[in-house]
């Protein structure tokens, strides 16, 4: 187990979740007990709906975050949807504490977005995310955050052109080389790509690791760049 990672593995205690908790009918968290991280960089994939996302968000509640997404310091709520599952979560964390740290959902970054400027923007510092695209308003956050931290990520790519994915997936890197630890819930063929990262696999298997090649966003991709006008034809007359 790597001593320099923030969080270092999870345990779950199943008794602090309800019996008739939706959460025991998810085929790759239902056995879960206990998983560990081993890189700076883990990717969660998986089917829409297969858990990735819920977990991530237990781990970031956890962790201390806004559920909803922001800093350790961001205080707010527009819903109330959780889980459930960050209370039955034990976070396993290393001896250094982050610097930093953020918690980003594609889903809710217009909330977070208008929290920044309604409750933590009084010295007019920070800029007004809701003048640009939120790919641009993701971006320049990121290129801001260069200290040494934890970051969870949940389809960070839902608003950036394949060349945004690109400038990110360098950042990532490079934030990674210098000791910060990410963990993302991604469909991205492109971000999936960053080496030495480690892909978990949400599937009715359980979770379990996955080579690049073997995830289903690249070998979908491949199939369709590859093979474009034979999958159309199939797709678009199948029900004939």
């Amino acid at each position: 187990m790597k001593n320099d990672l923030f969080i270092r593995a999870l345990s779950i205690d199943w008794n602090e979740v309800e019996k008739d908790s939706y959460l025991r009918h998810i085929p790759a968290l239902k056995d879960l007990d206990y998983l560990q991280f081993r890189e700076n960089v883990t990717f969660f994939v998986g089917e829409n709906g297969s858990g990735k996302s819920t977990l991530l968000e237990a781990i970031a509640v956890s962790y201390g975050f806004n559920a909803e997404g922001g800093t350790k310091n961001y205080n707010f709520s527009t819903y109330n949807d959780l889980s459930g599952l960050a209370e039955a979560i034990r976070l396993s964390r290393g001896i250094i504490r982050p610097l930093a740290g953020y918690f980003f959902r594609a889903e809710s970054f217009f909330n977070v977005a208008t929290a920044i400027m309604e409750k933590y923007n009084d010295d007019g510092f920070l800029p007004d995310y809701h003048k640009v695209s939120h790919g641009e308003s993701f971006l320049d956050f990121m290129s801001h955050s260069n200290r040494q931290g934890i970051y969870l990520m949940d389809e960070p790519e839902a608003a950036l052109s394949p060349q945004r994915q690109l400038t990110l997936l360098l950042h990532i890197i490079q934030m990674a080389e210098a000791g910060s630890q990410f963990i993302i819930v991604t469909h991205s063929p492109i971000l999936l790509g960053i080496p030495d990262a480690e892909i978990l696999e949400f599937s009715d298997a359980g979770i379990c690791p996955c080579e690049y090649e073997e995830t289903e966003s690249y070998r979908i991709t491949k199939l369709f760049i590859e093979n474009r006008q034979r999958m159309l034809d199939r797709l678009l007359h199948d029900d004939e």
